[in-house]
């Protein structure tokens, strides 16, 4: 008995073995389904009739938050990367140019950096220019500089004394007031140049500095290109050749008008170069607001 079912033992182990062997030499079995995916029901809701709608509803107004939330941060995101890559124009905003410079002199030519305002029409011209002119600041500037004159005994002719100052008080009066109106209104409406200062406001010290100080050369026409500005020196020419008539004859030589119109241009240069920096001083070394 034994003799016979060990050959039958054998014989029906040999196929198990090779079924073994076979799949152990291929590539392993996928494991079978998980009972909960098999078991797992879609995710579908039942609403009684009238109500699926509503609680369409109901879920977007929920998801509307989030995304009204989301478009928030990542609209501030790209406000502060926006101001983080140009961080230098962001800190450094020029500050506007006062009407009048340490609340006395007066800036009305003046325009702030940034800013383009159409070209003057000629009354507009004409009423800054008697606003510089006629300014109370205007009084008082040629006060001093009439005071000085007399001091200085820069016409002898003109003597000394009160009655010499008021011989310098007026001529210096009609000196400023002509360049005024022919400077600002009369030439600038002829060959419609625009005599507003633009200020530059930012840059290097150098640059602002070359800039301002050559404004007498250059000014933007009507049309808002740069020309040359025949009005600021063929006017300060004219009202120099103007004052020969009201000034003693020993100034009426041509060393004396031309010493007087290097003056003027002088003055009106670094008068521009004054208005470009004074809003930074004002702000940076007085710690007060332009």
């Amino acid at each position: 008995m034994l003799r016979f079912c060990l050959p039958l033992a054998l014989l029906l182990a040999t196929p198990t073995v090779y079924a073994q062997q076979m799949f152990s030499d291929s590539e392993p079995l996928p494991p079978p389904p998980s009972f909960a995916i098999l078991t797992a029901a879609p995710d579908f809701h039942f609403y009684p009739p009238g109500q699926e709608q509503n609680s369409q509803t109901a879920q977007q107004k929920e998801q509307q938050p989030s995304r009204s939330a989301s478009n928030s941060q990542t609209t501030g995101a790209n406000t502060m990367q926006s101001c983080t890559e140009s961080q230098s124009q962001c800190l450094q905003k020029p500050a506007p140019q006062p009407k009048r410079i340490l609340g006395v002199m007066p800036n009305f030519r003046a325009v702030s950096a940034g800013t383009l305002p159409p070209p003057p029409t000629p009354k507009q011209a004409f009423m800054i220019a008697t606003r510089n002119s006629f300014d109370y600041s205007s009084f008082i500037f040629v006060g001093i500089t009439s005071m000085l004159a007399e001091g200085t005994n820069a016409h002898p002719q003109l003597g000394k004394g009160v009655p010499g100052f008021g011989r310098y008080y007026w001529r210096g009066f009609l000196d400023k007031t002509d360049g005024n109106y022919m400077v600002v209104f009369v030439l600038p409406t002829i060959f419609h140049q625009d005599e507003r200062y633009y200020a530059m406001g930012t840059g290097s010290f150098w640059k602002r500095a070359f800039y301002s100080s050559t404004r007498i050369f250059v000014t933007p026409n009507y049309e808002g290109h740069n020309s040359f500005n025949i009005s600021e020196l063929l006017g300060k020419a004219i009202a120099q050749a103007v004052s020969v008539s009201y000034y003693p004859s020993q100034d009426r030589t041509a060393g004396s008008v031309a010493t007087k119109y290097g003056y003027a241009i002088g003055r009106d240069m670094l008068t521009n170069v004054f208005r470009e920096f004074w809003p930074d001083i004002a702000t940076h070394v007085l710690h007060r607001h332009p």
